[in-house]
């Protein structure tokens, strides 16, 4: 018997809260809004974790302008802390090289990530889940059955029929969803708005598209000066408690 779901359970007994920051499509803005809520959380004197699972591209350490650290290992690894989040990352391991993985090899990773970090006492783990409903999201909901959902969508038309997907299956499965963000607002209907609605979930507001952001990604006290951070520390106080 794999020694390791028990194990998960025993890294995780001390964090309170679990959100997993999802998203139907990417090039949607998930990454950037998983690690400026940890950022925002943080700055508000949450103790804050940032689990980034994308394996195959990981970008939350590029966002927080985190350097490669190779984990401390003892009975365990630790996440690196950085501004103020307790950060884990496969681009910890993987440096620059890429990490092709396929069905069980994904799980496998996800299983011994999960077992092995040591997240100390959290009041709230974010989790940055890959594009989609794929493996990876799927062995979470089983293997953490308590994360709470958070779903981010855009005013696309694509992106919201990928959405509504998404919710009615997370519905159906009876998996706890904290509600649905618009990210990269522009002027126009609230469409993502409409959806939430349509589903009887909570609309946790919008973030508005910010052109100066880009040039900001990398360096967090540049970051923290945005129009998208300002948005992001009031959702923050809804979601990072």
């Amino acid at each position: 018997m794999d020694p390791r779901p028990a194990a998960v359970d025993e890294r995780l007994a001390g964090v309170r809260r679990i959100v997993a920051v999802g998203g139907s499509k990417g090039g949607i803005g998930k990454s950037v809004l998983a690690t400026g809520l940890a950022l925002a959380g943080a700055d508000g004197g949450r103790r804050v974790g940032l689990l980034d699972l994308d394996f195959t591209s990981p970008t939350d350490h590029v966002i927080l302008g985190a350097d490669r650290h190779f984990p401390d290992e003892e009975f365990g690894i630790d996440p690196h802390p950085v501004e103020g989040v307790a950060m884990m990352s496969v681009a910890f391991f993987s440096g620059e090289a890429a990490a092709p993985l396929r069905g069980g090899e994904a799980t496998n990773l996800l299983l011994e990530l999960l077992a092995i970090t040591r997240w100390g006492e959290l009041d709230t783990l974010l989790i940055d889940l890959p594009p989609g409903l794929g493996d990876t999201t799927l062995d979470l909901i089983r293997l953490l059955p308590r994360a709470e959902f958070l779903l981010i969508g855009t005013a696309s038309r694509v992106v919201i029929e990928s959405v509504r997907r998404a919710l009615r299956l997370l519905k159906e499965l009876g998996i706890p969803l904290l509600g649905v963000v618009e990210n990269l607002r522009r002027d126009g209907s609230l469409s993502v708005g409409d959806l939430a609605e349509e589903f009887g979930v909570p609309f946790l507001g919008s973030v508005p598209f910010d052109p100066v952001l880009e040039d900001a990604l990398g360096d967090p006290s540049r970051l923290r000066a945005t129009q998208l951070f300002a948005a992001v520390c009031r959702l923050a106080e809804r979601v990072v408690t």
